[in-house]
């Protein structure tokens, strides 16, 4: 049994789609969108009071 060179998704089981490329996975997210949400209106929140009380 002789196999191509060329990587195939082998779980696709048409010719057509057996050549074409895999499908993306998806990219993790980050999970830093929270913290930089908070560290933002903390920021936005001390320049507001220190406007304030100067």
């Amino acid at each position: 049994m002789t196999r191509r060179l060329v990587l195939t998704n082998e779980a696709a089981r048409h010719p057509l789609r057996r050549a074409l490329p895999p499908p993306v996975t998806a990219k993790p997210s980050d999970d830093d969108h929270d913290i930089k949400l908070f560290l933002l209106s903390f920021a936005a929140f001390f320049t507001c009071f220190y406007s304030f009380f100067l």
